[in-house]
């Protein structure tokens, strides 16, 4: 098997693309495949290095893109996370001149491919594209998106899914009331609010249900704005009268205390406010997991939910989320269909099957490459 550089946020930064990166390097590494990760750094986090990071590229180091490649280049393939806020530069223009001084085969793996980008992004991502030897995107829609808005070649785009944990086997808390669960960091954007007053509206169900809200605040929110969304879901919370039937777990949780948390759930709740999500992990999770999903009409959300394990309502719609809860609370039989539409393709969904095609995906482009001559040979 080829070993792995892989380019990206990584912990202890927390963040979604820091967990993508480090499940996924473990699973490509599992088997003794040697591998290291340079790890991008930017103010505030974390500077302590784990074990498994080679180099770490400080967003403020002038022209950091050259260690950086150099590091990468000690592998067979460089896998490289792109997502426009993590790189220097404007969009994150300086991945590119890292990108051309790589003299492995790169995988780029896009986790945001935007509907309407400015004139800036939209030539970066065509450059990035251009510049890979490889485009991982994690659902269809993301594909779509990119072969119809943007000049790549679609020969270099390939679909592999997100990546769940398998939780089976994990043992859940009993619990004597119906369980509604959302997770990650918290932001404007994730909707809990329009859960909070569609919570409001299930009171009358006999017993009523509890929401459990777990993660930390995004470290970009702290950043700017302290812990104020949080304190406003508490106070949105007290105003409805639900305060008391809702637990907000703000530590962070390791993947065993996760997959409790997801098994002892009844529903998980996603009412994203975002009309452009193309990739979310949590929801893969849950899909995964086979607990059904409510969550409003994102893009990765109508891929797999649509005639899938969940259902969809629309944005800002506490009585439309309200109404969906209820059923699968109530209706005789109906979170059992939801939960068996996803088991013939949850395999495909582990980590296992998914490292395995990235690993196919390189040995392609590994295979595919040129035999190096030479200057003596020449």
């Amino acid at each position: 098997m080829p070993s792995y550089g892989f380019l990206s946020t990584h912990p202890p930064t927390r963040c979604g693309l820091a967990s993508f990166n480090s499940l996924l390097a473990a699973h490509l590494t599992a088997g003794g495949t040697r591998g290291g990760v340079v790890r991008l750094t930017g103010r505030g986090d974390d500077q302590r290095a784990l074990p498994d990071v080679v180099h770490t590229w400080a967003a403020d180091a002038p022209a950091g893109w050259r260690e950086a490649a150099a590091a990468l280049n000690a592998f067979d393939v460089a896998i490289v996370q792109h997502e426009y806020g993590i790189y220097p530069g404007a969009d994150g223009r300086e991945v590119l001149p890292l990108l051309r001084q790589l003299t492995v085969p790169s995988i780029v793996v896009l986790h945001t491919v935007l509907s309407n980008p400015t004139a800036g992004q939209k030539s970066l991502l065509e450059q990035v594209v251009a510049e890979a030897g490889a485009v991982v995107t994690m659902t269809e829609t993301a594909r779509d998106r990119l072969l119809v808005g943007y000049r790549v070649e679609p020969a270099k785009v390939t679909v592999i899914p997100h990546g769940a944990d398998d939780h089976a086997g994990l043992s859940a808390p009993r619990r004597t009331r119906p369980h509604l669960l959302t997770w990650g960091l918290l932001g404007p954007g994730k909707g809990i609010e329009w859960s909070l007053r569609a919570l409001a509206r299930l009171q009358d169900l006999d017993p009523t249900p509890t929401f459990t809200v777990a993660g930390r605040t995004h470290p970009k929110v702290i950043e700017h704005h302290g812990e104020a969304y949080r304190a406003g879901l508490h106070q949105l919370g007290a105003q409805l009268g639900v305060a008391h039937t809702v637990d907000y777990q703000s530590e962070y949780h390791d993947p065993a205390a996760l997959g409790a948390l997801i098994r002892s759930a009844d529903v998980v709740l996603l009412p994203y406010d975002s009309r452009e999500q193309v990739t979310s992990g949590v929801l893969v999770e849950a899909v995964a997991a086979g607990v059904p999903v409510v969550a409003t009409p994102f893009p990765h959300a109508v891929e797999l939910l649509t005639q899938g394990p969940g259902l969809l309502v629309p944005h800002g719609n506490p009585v439309a989320l309200a109404k969906a809860i209820r059923r699968i609370l109530t209706e005789p039989g109906l979170a059992a269909r939801l939960a068996g539409r996803v088991r013939p393709a949850a395999a495909e969904l582990r980590w296992p099957a998914v490292a395995a095609r990235y690993d196919a995906l390189a040995e392609r482009l590994t295979t595919a490459r040129p035999p190096v001559v030479s200057a003596a040979a020449a």
